[in-house]
């Protein structure tokens, strides 16, 4: 990895937390590690949510309610995903034999979850200065860019549609399937109790954006 610590422009301390950053739960039952990538991503998430929110409080005047949007657009799954591709930590990733012949080095789901996991590691092993740093100086250049946008918030964007025409609407778990490090959601939006939405994610919140989205391209408010 010493290819992208020279990227990130760090010096890592404890080597032994970016092994379990980029190993998948898939991979740690394999080998009967202790330990997968998941509490140091539960931690990185919470880390880039703060430095974002600390950065567009100092550098955007919006209110409220649009530094949320747009905070969510830049830390939601599909901008994660492209931050690690353009990283390359997809190339880092370690999966179980079954996850890899399923392409799970190319999941979105898990390239996304990489992202913040590394981060948490940054955040543990150098402090919050220089994982800020370090998420600033990837994350910055797309929010700066007028060509880039990550909207993937279709959830909120059907709630504002609904609560403008005074509709109901509700998200329901229609299926659940597959092993558990690999789980298929299908997931039903309902307005005023009609379906007006599908979607099928690796997570239930990535169903319910599809869902919310199949929604907004069959409503008409």
């Amino acid at each position: 990895m010493d290819e992208l610590f020279k990227k990130l422009n760090i010096t890592p301390k404890n080597l032994k937390l970016y092994e379990v950053a980029f190993s998948h739960s898939s991979y740690a039952n394999e080998h009967r590690a202790k330990k997968d990538y998941e509490r140091l991503e539960f931690l990185g998430d919470a880390v880039v949510d703060l430095v974002m929110a600390d950065y567009l409080y100092r550098n955007h005047n919006e209110n409220e309610g649009t530094m949320t949007k747009v905070r969510s657009s830049y830390v939601c799954e599909n901008a994660l995903y492209e931050y690690s591709l353009g990283l390359g930590l997809n190339n880092y990733i370690k999966v179980g034999h079954g996850e890899e012949l399923h392409g799970g080095k190319l999941k979105k789901a898990i390239v996304a979850d990489i992202f913040e996991s590394l981060m948490g590691a940054i955040y543990l092993d150098l402090g919050y200065a220089t994982v800020r740093r370090v998420i600033l100086d990837i994350i910055v250049p797309y929010v700066t860019n007028p060509n880039v946008t990550f909207f993937s918030d279709y959830k909120s964007a059907l709630q504002e549609a609904v609560q403008t025409s005074k509709k109901s609407l509700y998200y329901e778990l229609i299926s659940e399937s597959g092993p558990p490090h690999d789980k298929t959601f299908k997931m039903q939006v309902r307005v005023d109790g009609i379906i007006y939405g599908e979607g099928v994610g690796s997570s239930k919140k990535e169903a319910e954006q599809l869902a919310a989205k199949n929604a907004l391209e069959k409503l008409a408010i």
